[in-house]
């Protein structure tokens, strides 16, 4: 990515203002809120159906997670399309497939597995249409700006998340589930038709329409394993990558026990809801306080503190906390989520240029799906060593990777030289802790 601010401003602190000044980013972020929250209504909505024609609660489940699980295949078979294509074109399309595919669940009668089908479909596409995006976010976003700008994102997709969870309860209880799957279509055809007639007509593969190579010729399937692969054999991306998935991933198989854990305990009805909350509550305070008080350098330097933040609350659920020592645990772990911020402009220096959008949608799917195996792997664990003991050993599973991380080049921070140049294999095989991001 060619630089856009000189080495000295390299630890300027960039405020929430000046991101949302940014008038094409202010429209990809309203739209992509109002779209988490059709998602949300949508997959509850569908649940509840499923839920409802088959009386299955595994068949309710697999409808929840259809739209997350198949997003891997589809970075791994399609994500090249996000750098090859016209970026208004797929963000806009995109949002009018996920208006269709709700239309149709509510139209039209369908087998269930039809139905599970459509949901599928949809989410192999879903890493093209969001790599797309965030490769845009990545070009008119500068320096700090950038991360400011992906903790924006963040925030706002765990409310708009949590909004349209709870959006989905009460509007199928007015409504009825299919006209609030028509609801949930109706919201992502104003998405689509916002990007369509707002955002400016772009080139792919290329800064502010200006044309790339878009990733060379071949095709698509082709050309996305390639690109994965490339994206990948560098020892800085893909380490980079895992240190995004990994904490999460152990995090979420922890929040899965959470129902299980307050009903072994006896807790009040009602509290495992209060014990879920405390996870996004400290999601959303350490994303404000991390991104707006410290500097760049700062948060850089923090990335291992935070991941072991993650996950020593957790270990402390091996003595089977009360609500009141629990809730505390779980608002630090959340806090420590913030360490992802430490991550971003190194994680953007180590992208090649023309592959940005592919490596996006490539960590959001990866990302999603670990989160989703996660609740499996330590739901098993749990049969034998209790929910407590589970959601310990899933927190020092965490730690682990915060000391993985250390011993990267200890004990600096894990950032990287700017890669600024021809973004060839070479420059994605520095080391990822060689000097200071810019």
């Amino acid at each position: 990515m060619t630089p856009t601010v000189e080495p000295a401003q390299g630890n300027h602190r960039a405020t929430y203002r000046e991101v949302l000044a940014e008038p094409r980013f202010r429209l990809l972020f309203s739209t992509r809120i109002v779209a988490i929250t059709a998602g949300s209504l949508r997959i509850t909505t569908f649940s509840v159906l499923v839920f409802a024609a088959t009386g299955s609660a595994l068949l309710s489940a697999l409808a929840f997670g259809m739209g997350f699980l198949p997003q891997l295949f589809g970075s791994l078979l399609l994500g090249s399309l996000a750098d090859r294509l016209p970026p208004r074109a797929l963000i806009a399309g995109g949002y009018a497939l996920e208006c269709t595919a709700a239309l149709l669940l509510t139209l039209v009668r369908m087998p269930i597995a039809a139905s599970l089908g459509v949901v599928a479909l949809v989410a192999l596409a879903t890493p093209v249409f969001s790599g797309a995006s965030s490769r845009l976010v990545a070009q008119w976003l500068e320096g700090d700006a950038y991360v400011l700008g992906r903790s924006l994102n963040n925030i706002a997709a765990s409310g708009a998340q949590l909004f349209g969870l709870a959006l989905g309860g009460a509007v199928v209880a007015v409504l009825g589930p299919h006209r609030a799957l028509t609801v949930s279509a109706v919201l992502y055809l104003g998405c689509a038709l916002a990007i369509r007639i707002r955002l400016p007509r772009l080139l792919p593969g290329g800064f502010d329409g200006k044309p790339g190579s878009g990733r060379g010729d071949g095709g698509a399937v082709r050309a996305s394993l390639h690109g994965v692969g490339l994206l990948l054999r560098g020892q800085t991306v893909r380490r980079l990558m895992l240190a995004q998935w990994l904490p999460p991933a152990f995090v979420a198989g922890a929040e899965g026990l959470i129902v299980a854990y307050a009903g072994a305990r006896h807790f009040a009805p009602g509290w495992y809801a209060v014990l879920m909350g405390c996870l996004p509550v400290g999601m959303l305070v350490g994303d404000l306080l991390v991104g707006r008080l410290l500097r760049p350098s700062t948060r850089e330097r923090l990335v291992v503190p935070l991941i072991a933040l993650m996950g020593l609350p957790l270990v402390g659920f091996a003595a089977e906390p009360g609500v009141g020592v629990s809730s505390c645990l779980l608002l630090l772990c959340g806090f420590g989520f913030a360490y992802g911020l430490g991550l971003q402009r190194p994680f953007l220096d180590a992208l090649p240029q023309e592959g940005q959008g592919q490596a996006f949608g490539l960590l959001g799917s990866g990302s999603m799906t670990l989160q989703g195996a996660g609740p499996a792997c330590f739901g098993s664990v749990a049969a034998g060593v209790g929910t407590g003991g589970a959601i310990a050993l899933a927190g020092g599973a965490a730690v682990l990777t915060a000391g993985w991380i250390l011993t990267w080049h200890p004990p600096t921070t894990p950032t990287l030289a700017p890669n600024h140049s021809t973004g060839s294999e070479n420059d994605t095989e520095q080391h990822a802790c060689s000097s200071p991001a810019r």
